[in-house]
């Protein structure tokens, strides 16, 4: 998935505020559930939601206002009722890594409560995807 970074994306002194990496990570983890079929929306309607529980953020090096990034996901880890995803997130044009991480979400009912992934669920989201998703 590729981020164009705007003014809005920087802080004065142009360079990406950091916490907007934790964004960039959350938009990626959509893209990748919903390049395997799995759409939030239906998952909340089924009852379904996934609580981030931890994250870790590398900074490598500074990514500036005008640059384009990629960033690539990866299910690193599934548990009973938890997923771990890691991310690199790479200037385009260069491939200089920006910054490095990943986070740990939990499926949780709509009350909050931890419950197991349905082994569908798990079988989605171990699926290839096709170039170009």
């Amino acid at each position: 998935m590729d981020i164009r970074i705007y003014y809005e994306d920087t802080d004065c002194g142009g360079v990406v505020y950091y916490a907007n990496y934790l964004r960039y990570f959350e938009w990626a983890r959509t893209e990748y559930l919903e390049a395997r079929g799995i759409s939030v929306v239906e998952l909340l309607k089924d009852g379904t939601q996934f609580l981030v529980v931890h994250a870790d953020v590398d900074y490598r090096s500074p990514a500036r206002y005008g640059e384009v990034l990629s960033v690539e996901t990866k299910l690193t880890d599934i548990g009973r009722s938890s997923l771990t995803f890691s991310h690199v997130i790479r200037e385009r044009a260069s491939r200089r890594v920006v910054v490095e991480g990943s986070a740990k979400l939990v499926t949780v009912d709509l009350q909050g409560k931890v419950k197991r992934l349905d082994p569908s669920l798990v079988e989605a989201l171990q699926a290839p995807v096709e170039r170009g998703h």
